[in-house]
This record gives C-alpha cells, structure tokens and sequence, in this order.
C-alpha cells in the first residue's frame, strides 16, 4: 500500500475542481508565473526599449533642428550629432537628479519652480522652472551649438520658441516658434519662416557684455537687431523681452558664462 504523498503541490492538485484551496492556490500560481515571465520580459528587452528612446529622442531633436533656417546645413557643417542635457538654471550646470526622463515629474513639485519678482520678469511669466532642457552640438572638446527654450508672453498670450546660438554663445545661429497665440496677419507673421529668416548672424550682447537684443519697430538697422512686423509692436516687444530674460541672469546666462569659459 502507497504511503500519504507529502508534496504539497500534488495534493492540492489531487483536490477536486470546486475546492476553495485549490482555486486559491492554483490563481496564486498562476499570477506568480505571469509576474516571473513579464520581470523577465522586462529585464530582456530593457537594452531595446534604451536604444528606442535614444533614437526617438535624436528623431525629436532632429525635426527640431529641421524647423530651425539655416541649423541642418550648419549642423551637417560642423559634423556629429547633438546631445540632450537637463540644467540647473541657477548653478549653469547639468542637474544632479534630474534627466530628461525625469523632468515632467520634477517640474511637478511646485518647489522646483523660482518666483520671479517684478523687475526681473522681463518675460511676464511670474516664475521659471529651476531646470531645463537644452541640445547641444559638440565639435570635439566644445560647444559649437547649443538649442535654448524660451518662453514670454506676447500680445495673444504665451510664445514658445528655440534660439540656436553659435559657439561664442554670442551669435544667433537661428530661432523657431513652436507655439503662440498672436494676431492672425499680425503677429502670427512670428511664425513664418520669412520673418525667422533675420536672426541668424544676429548678435546678442555688445563689447561690454550687455544684452542689446531687440526686434525693432521696421527694418533692423544695427547687428543687434532683427526686422520689426508692422502693426504688431507688442509682439516684438515680447519676443525681445523674452529673449532678454533667458540670455540674462535669471535665465541661461550662468550656462551661457561656463560654455565660454570652457567649463561645460
């Protein structure tokens, strides 16, 4: 006679289909096996799911630089690709924690944003984010291209945008507007790529470092200046304001500094 089996699977496998135990046990099993199989289907196609962010990421940032005039034939020039870093604006240098898979979460937390007091809010956003998201082009050892967000407000509300600038950090390589709410025929013009087409060459700061930028009234008259739209006076205003904030202090300016010192 067959002595008592003492494997507990077995048993409960012998139980008959209606018993609570073995339905438990069976789901509890089977959940288990799942849980296993998809950690390991992780685990396996994480060097995958790497190498589809990476290219994702390179394709975003090209179709960037595409809406750029004049960035794909400066990028081809200069050779490589660009890189994508997330900066702590007031220290001028690439965030400790955070990436830029982890940005959206960070600017979550209201703490990770600066208010921004009355005189140094060109831009008339009332606060800016402590990190943001910058490319880069490097030629060797240095920056050659560098693509900065923007943001301000405008005459219609808030203008996003993309400045290139050269390596000097002082010369706009080119400017794109990625979203605006202006005047239809006025300054909506902002977005045409006529208009944009003035910035490349432009400089930003004058010999004693000021910021001289502007978009004038009519037709630019100095190499600080790009080409005024008529009868949208508030929209160059803004897109000078704007520009002016993010080149100055409270913006870019402590990682404009460390690029041209070479420390970036």
């Amino acid at each position: 006679m067959a002595g008592p089996d003492w494997n507990p699977l077995r048993r409960v496998l012998a139980l008959p289909n209606e018993s609570r135990l073995k339905t438990v046990v069976m789901a509890f099993l089977v959940s288990a096996i799942c849980a296993a199989l998809v950690s390991g289907a992780t685990v396996v196609l994480r060097p995958i799911q790497t190498a589809n962010r990476a290219a994702e990421e390179q394709a975003r940032i090209a179709a960037l630089v595409e809406g750029i005039p004049g960035m794909a034939a400066i990028l081809e020039q200069s050779g490589g690709t660009l890189s994508t870093v997330v900066i702590d604006l007031a220290r001028g240098r690439a965030a400790a924690d955070v990436t830029p898979a982890t940005l959206d979460a960070a600017l979550a937390d209201p703490g990770n944003w600066t208010r921004l007091e009355p005189g140094q809010d060109l831009a008339g956003l009332g606060q800016r984010p402590n990190f943001a998201q910058i490319y880069l082009l490097r030629d060797g050892d240095q920056v050659s291209v560098v693509l900065l967000p923007l943001s301000g407000q405008g005459y219609g509300g808030r203008i996003d945008a993309i400045l290139a600038l050269r390596g000097d950090m002082n010369t706009i390589a080119g400017l794109t507007v990625t979203q605006h709410s202006e005047t239809p025929g006025l300054g909506a013009r902002i977005e045409e790529s006529s208009w944009q087409a003035s910035f490349p060459g432009t400089e930003l700061r004058d010999d004693s470092g000021e910021i001289r930028f502007r978009v004038e009234r009519g037709p630019a008259s100095g190499v600080h200046e790009v080409d005024g739209i008529t009868g949208a006076t508030r929209t160059g205003r803004g897109v000078t304001q704007m520009v002016r904030f993010w080149l100055g202090p409270d913006g870019y300016g402590p990682l404009i500094d460390a690029i041209a010192r070479g420390e970036f």
